[in-house]
């Protein structure tokens, strides 16, 4: 427990401090995990050469309970934790070069494909299942024990500790960029946003810090409730990205994409993790319990931020009704809610339009009133030469500004070249964050990908 603490505080600290992931160490460690578990594969197969493979045999030979279906879906079910990793890739896909998101996939795939299905046999192969139960912490650090003695049970023990220290790293800097988008997009409470000297938003960090160490308290360090709880969060960002997935093809099927998955694979790939969420529950309902403790809160902070301005109102009610005969306190309340209210919806938005239909126009409104919290909405459009818009086009605007009254709308026609460098100018010019602007979906002639654009969102 001392030193799982000590670790997540020397990587909290790390983080703070801005030192971010390094690709040479990430190789490094890379390179020697392979080579461990290159080494004990060796050795294993030594060791049923020369012993044969009669625990193999007589551990095939055990009864299951529950037939051998069941043992094998329950077994599915315990094993999607060691594919987990494919999530990590997707946190820095805006920062990866064109082409290198498939081939994370793919090396991942490959790995896992060998790896875990060669270490389950060599596993069944040399250690009785009797001995399992009181290893299973440490089952590769034993089974080098048996194949190679105790120098490679000992590199086995090293390579877990790096590797997962790595994890703990990676964990950290891909909270930290979630947090802050999500809190830039006001789904979380501003006060994450405070950064130190180095620029590190630290209250996210710490915050991420406190969260673990709780989970280690809750837990009281044992390994197979932190698996089971780890397992059941991992499956269910898988499962959204596949529902993600299917957004996309269903919203945005002429986005220019470099991959397409088909739909049977698609819902095949869903129906197995959600079969192994499933299964995991089953196996072990406390680890579910725990899960919710931490998924609930959260859901009512986003709940909370994204209703906001109805809960203020209806605080702002309650107090009139209770306080009225107390004037005074009354006046001063309704004041600073009904500011707090106004700076929130003061917020102005921009919508980029290559003379969009009033049906495109449209949907832009109904999002924006549905989903934001805003009265001013510019209406940009930008062009290289000295082209007017149609008459058309400025009815449109007018019937949709008498539509909504709500929400004022603002026409504003440049001229020039729509691309990142003038998104970054006008966001510095009308004080407006690059993620309160907006576009349609782009066509398969835009000379620009999403991410290059810095931040500037699709309305679905």
């Amino acid at each position: 427990m001392i030193a799982t603490f000590s670790l997540l505080l020397l990587f909290m600290g790390i983080t703070i401090l801005g030192i971010g992931e390094s690709s040479k160490v990430a190789v490094v460690i890379f390179v020697f995990h392979l080579t461990s578990l290159a080494l004990l594969s060796f050795f294993c197969g030594s060791y049923l050469i020369q012993n044969g493979f009669g625990v193999f045999i007589a551990n095939n030979e055990l009864p299951v309970e529950g037939g051998i279906v069941t043992a094998l879906f329950f077994g599915f079910c315990a094993a999607m934790l060691g594919i987990s990793g494919f999530e990590s890739s997707a946190n820095f896909v805006e920062e990866q070069d064109k082409g290198v998101f498939r081939k994370t996939l793919r090396n991942m795939w490959i790995v896992v494909s060998v790896i875990n299905p060669l270490m389950a046999f060599l596993a069944l192969s040399i250690v009785p299942i009797s001995d399992v139960s009181a290893h299973q912490e440490t089952l590769l650090s034993h089974l080098g024990s048996i194949a190679g003695g105790g120098w490679l049970s000992t590199l086995i023990s090293l390579d877990a500790a790096l590797v997962l220290s790595g994890a703990v790293l990676t964990s950290y800097i891909g909270v930290g960029g979630l947090v802050e988008r999500m809190t830039l997009d006001r789904i979380l409470p501003p006060l994450f946003l405070k950064r130190n000297k180095s620029g590190i938003p630290y209250r996210i960090t710490i915050a991420f810090f406190v969260l673990c160490c709780s989970i280690l308290v809750i837990t009281n360090g044992e390994l197979g409730a932190l698996a089971g709880v780890y397992t059941i969060a991992f499956l269910s960002v898988m499962v959204l990205f596949g529902i993600g997935n299917i957004l996309l093809k269903v919203k945005r099927k002429n986005l220019p994409r470099p991959e397409h998955s088909t739909w049977p694979s698609l819902l095949l790939a869903i129906a197995a993790v959600l079969a192994a969420l499933l299964g995991n529950a089953i196996l072990n309902p406390p680890y579910l319990v725990v899960f919710f403790e931490y998924f609930i809160p959260t859901i009512l902070v986003v709940a909370i931020m994204l209703n906001r301005i109805i809960l203020l109102k209806l605080l702002l009610d309650i107090i009139r009704y209770l306080f009225r005969p107390i004037e005074q306190m009354v006046t001063k309340a309704n004041s600073g809610i009904l500011q707090m209210i106004h700076q929130i919806n003061n917020q102005e938005f921009v919508f980029f339009t290559k003379e969009d239909n009033v049906e495109t126009l449209n949907k832009v409104m109904l999002y924006i009133k549905q989903n934001e919290h805003t009265r001013k909405l510019k209406v940009v459009n930008v062009a290289e030469n000295d082209k007017k818009v149609t008459d058309d086009f400025l009815r449109d605007l007018d019937v949709l500004d008498r539509e909504y009254p709500e929400i004022k709308i603002e026409f504003k026609q440049l001229k020039g070249k729509f691309g990142p460098s003038l998104i970054q100018q006008l966001s510095k010019e009308w004080k407006i964050p690059v993620n309160f602007m907006f576009i349609g979906s782009p066509g398969d002639k835009f000379p620009y990908r999403i991410e290059e654009l810095g931040g500037v969102r699709l309305i679905i």
